[in-house]
């Protein structure tokens, strides 16, 4: 009874085990490692065994150009052009062509050489020798320096005018005075010395034509407009320093 129960587990044992192994195919012609079916190794094989050599395909009987020659370098070139994606080159080719309606030029050796267009114009008959020569002469020149003296005009030198106007000379007051901006000489009167500056000041467009107002209403001792309000005897923005620089220059 003992033996039975033994038999019966390890037959069952072994029935599990036979069925967890992966099942051969029936078909077992594609080992691992080739490239090729069997049917078509042992067709090659036989053809070497018959001193027959198989044909590769792909090679064409044509001789290769000379290594380094235009041909060589136009075949690598469209070699590359082939692996690096021709179909989107021709794409872009054709939509250029179609836009400018001329087709691009591609850089090639195996490409002719462009044409050289001579220009027509070339140097001006000015910067020609050639030319000049056959058109002037030395006497010519001659001539034509002449025509140009006569045409000079010389203008003499003239007094320089006078002044005709009888106001005040803001240079000659500039170059009378020695005290800096800012510094106060005369009395001023602060009762709403901000509002008379900036109205009196607003009406004129130079700082020049301040100070002539300013001293023509009786400054720098009066400033009835209150263009001076620190004393100093400069109006508005005044600075005669730009006139003592030029005196001094």
């Amino acid at each position: 009874m003992m033996m039975s129960v033994r038999t019966i587990l390890g037959a069952t044992a072994l029935a599990a085990l036979a069925a967890c192994q992966p099942a051969v195919p029936e078909d077992s012609r594609f080992g691992a490692g080739f490239d090729q079916t069997f049917d078509a190794q042992r067709a090659n094989r036989d053809l070497a065994l018959s001193n027959g050599v198989p044909a590769a395909p792909g090679v064409s009987a044509q001789a290769l150009p000379a290594a380094g020659s235009a041909e060589d370098t136009a075949a690598q070139t469209a070699a590359l052009l082939a692996q690096t994606g021709s179909a989107a080159d021709a794409e872009r080719l054709a939509a250029t062509a179609n836009n400018s309606g001329i087709a691009p030029i591609e850089a090639s050796p195996s490409n002719p050489a462009p044409s050289v267009i001579n220009s027509a114009t070339g140097i001006s008959q000015e910067n020609s020798f050639d030319a000049v020569s056959g058109q002037r002469s030395i006497e010519s020149d001659a001539a034509r320096i002449a025509a140009n003296r006569a045409q000079y005009r010389v203008i003499q030198p003239q007094a320089l005018p006078e002044r005709t106007d009888t106001g005040p000379n803001i240079v000659a007051y500039a170059l009378a005075t020695t005290h800096p901006v800012g510094a106060k000489l005369y009395k001023r009167s602060r009762f709403n010395a901000g509002n008379k500056y900036n109205r009196s000041c607003g009406e004129f467009r130079h700082q020049d034509q301040a100070q002539i107002a300013f001293l023509a209403a009786g400054g720098p001792e009066k400033d009835r407009k209150g263009m001076d309000p620190d004393g100093d005897g400069y109006a508005c923005t005044w600075d005669p320093s730009v006139y003592r620089n030029t005196s001094g220059s």
